[in-house]
């Protein structure tokens, strides 16, 4: 069975997540059918993609399968890690991408969620940055990511609790478009795509790649790129990284000794 669906309407690609039983948990496999149907949609002329999981869901994405995890010693976010190349493949997709939110977001898929172009989503909806939780030390590019789109304080305070931030909050923070009832929202996301969909592609395409381009305004040294590095190598070589991911398989809350 697929765990991506993906068609074409008029104009519009559509990416579905298909994993229910693991509650969309993005595993390698799902994340490269991912990649795969933008490819394929892109060859087929779609002006924009719509990401979404299936009506009703509770849990639109719990984020990246922990058992794919790498063990201890092992860098779990480096830049030719699938969840990674996932993030810049949708960042660097020639046309818009809208995620359509429905349900609880966790983790990867947070940062999968808000690397799309535009976020409609559906009241009672949540949104959390865990790796906190499970002792992943997240990597630099993906806290710029964060820090640009809802501000310094705010991306700490999203990191440093772990805790899900309700979708009014997310919206009055920006990084949530427009806020619908469920049962309106599948209609205002198409409507949204039939619209940029009619418009020029080529003066879209190029403001998205200007946008993206605009936003790499970061510059650090050497000298600091190693220390982050070195930094967060202290993490996943410790006791702590390893005893995140046996307590999440065990179903047990972890007991981190700072060590």
């Amino acid at each position: 069975m697929a765990l991506v669906d993906f068609s074409l309407r008029e104009k519009t690609g559509i990416l579905c997540l298909n994993r229910p039983e693991k509650q969309n948990s993005l595993n390698r496999e799902l994340m490269q059918e991912l990649m795969g149907g933008i490819d394929a949609l892109v060859a087929q002329d779609a002006h924009v993609l719509v990401l979404r999981a299936a009506p009703g869901t509770k849990v639109w994405s719990a984020g990246h399968d922990i058992n794919e995890l790498p063990e201890p010693r092992r860098d779990p976010l480096s830049y030719f890690d699938t969840l990674e190349t996932l993030l810049r493949k949708v960042q660097d997709c020639p046309m818009p991408v809208i995620a359509m939110v429905e349900g609880s977001v966790w983790g990867g898929a947070c940062d999968l969620c808000f690397s799309c172009d535009i976020v409609l989503a559906a009241q009672g909806s949540t949104f959390a940055m865990t790796p906190a939780k499970i002792g992943i030390p997240y990597n630099a590019s993906g806290l710029i990511h964060f820090t640009n789109l809802i501000g310094l304080n705010k991306a700490k305070e999203m990191f440093f609790t772990a805790q899900p931030v309700p979708v009014e909050d997310a919206w009055n923070n920006g990084f949530v478009n427009h806020v619908l009832p469920a049962s309106e929202l599948e209609a205002f996301t198409m409507r949204m795509a039939d619209t940029i969909a009619k418009n020029a592609p080529l003066a879209v395409r190029a403001l998205k790649a200007e946008f993206r381009l605009l936003m790499r305004g970061h510059s650090i040294d050497a000298e600091t790129a190693e220390r982050i590095q070195a930094i967060r190598r202290e993490v996943y070589d410790s006791d702590d990284y390893a005893e995140g991911i046996r307590a999440f398989q065990e179903k047990r809350p972890p007991r981190f000794r700072g060590k």
